[in-house]
């Protein structure tokens, strides 16, 4: 007599969400993956299977290059700096003090705000024309900059504004973290002679670990693919001062219409947020002795 097939309840409740998963995740890099492969371009029909071709062209490309270096560039300089200013921020609302709501909300504004439109915005004030910047600028006795077109200050002005973006993302994960810690964490240090900034050492930044990891590898993967307010603002220039992994990939499938050649750029990116997301994770790892 055979024994029945059964099929734990888990599994039935799992599979909406795996099906999802599979449908709209790793089904689309597995195609990705293939596309890659091809010499693909919806000009043509004929779509050879030409193996890692497209990967050694990319070994040969200057401006591969030149956009993974952009990339790299961009990631350093945002991430730290919007986790620094997060971190002061989310430290500075956390104190019990009357109008810190609209504080908070004022900060977090910008994360609901579309991306595309405050990319515009920003465009409209670094404009060394009629740009408000520009007039303050002139106000103060000092020349016009055109930020977003001078090729050394580009990518400085495109990071303030992913900064500016991302900021209150950042700062209300990390306020949430610091409203996890113990108060009574604080007071014991106090009473044992802490300063400030032990407690801070000692008691948040432990506190924090897991908040810091979630709002690091975040961050990273979001800098990794910042397309948005570079393809509104500058379209990589000038002379692909801005020109990141995904503006160059966009480039290439959308307006040279190669998408295998976009698609092997599309599975470098992947390949490397794995990378980065793996070693930061291994970075943070912690032992419950710690």
């Amino acid at each position: 007599m055979t024994r029945a097939f059964k099929v734990h309840p888990a599994y039935l409740f799992l599979l909406p969400s795996a099906t999802a998963l599979l449908v709209f995740t790793v089904w689309p890099i597995a195609q990705a993956l293939w596309i890659s492969l091809h010499d693909w371009s919806f000009l043509s029909d004929a779509r050879p299977f030409i193996g890692l071709g497209n990967y050694v062209e990319l070994l040969g490309d200057d401006r591969f290059w030149n956009a993974m270096r952009v990339t790299a560039l961009y990631t350093m300089g945002a991430v730290p700096l919007q986790i620094g200013l997060a971190l002061a921020v989310a430290l500075a609302l956390n104190e019990r003090l009357h109008g810190l709501a609209l504080f908070r909300a004022a900060f977090f504004f910008p994360v609901i705000s579309s991306l595309a439109i405050m990319a515009i915005v920003w465009s409209f004030l670094l404009d060394p024309n009629v740009g408000v910047i520009a007039g303050w600028m002139t106000d103060l006795g000092m020349r016009r900059i055109d930020f977003l077109g001078d090729v050394t200050l580009a990518l400085p002005a495109i990071i303030v504004v992913g900064i500016w973006k991302n900021l209150g993302f950042s700062m209300v994960i990390l306020l949430a973290g610091l409203q996890g810690v113990p108060r009574e964490h604080y007071e014991a240090a106090s009473i044992d002679g802490a300063g400030r900034w032990q407690r801070f050492r000692h008691i948040t930044i432990p506190g924090l670990r897991h908040t810091l990891l979630f709002v690091v590898v975040i961050s990273v993967i979001a800098s990794l693919q910042v397309f948005d307010q570079i393809f509104v603002m500058t379209r990589g220039g000038p002379l692909f001062a801005t020109d990141t992994l995904v503006t160059y990939l966009y480039y290439q499938g959308f307006s040279l219409f190669r998408m295998g050649y976009a698609s092997a750029i599309a599975t470098i990116l992947f390949l490397l947020i794995l990378a980065v997301s793996a070693g930061q994770l291994r970075l943070f790892r912690y032992r419950d002795v710690d």
